[in-house]
């Protein structure tokens, strides 16, 4: 082997391990997990509140699309951080490329709140 393939065995074992102990841990649990069900330790339980109706109500799409958009754009400003810290040495040529980012997430911004995705109706 050469050395740069030798490099990666680390991570080849370190990955095998990680898959080991995920089908080790399915195959116990299977195998001493509980094995009796009865009608008690089948019914859904939260919170110490009985459960009244259906559980399956559908929920409205709005409130999917603004998480989305809030993990989005949470992303997004994660972005920030490394450009802050970094400020100095990325000089002009960093301040441009952030300057195009923000600029891009304001264009998404003003077309997120021109459709009224955040608006609740």
């Amino acid at each position: 082997m050469q050395s740069d393939q030798l490099n990666y065995i680390p991570i080849l074992m370190q990955f095998i391990l990680a898959v080991g102990f995920v089908v080790g841990t399915i195959i116990v649990s299977g195998k001493l997990g509980p094995k009796r069900s009865s009608e008690i330790k089948d019914k859904n339980f939260e919170c110490g509140i009985e459960s009244v109706g259906n559980a399956r109500i559908p929920f409205s799409v709005k409130y999917f699309l603004v998480a989305i958009l809030f993990v989005l754009f949470d992303v997004e400003v994660i972005f920030l951080y490394p450009w802050a810290i970094n400020f100095k040495e990325l000089g002009m040529e960093g301040m441009v490329k952030m300057v195009i980012f923000m600029l891009l997430l304001l264009v998404g911004f003003f077309y997120i709140i021109k459709k009224k995705a955040l608006e609740w109706e």
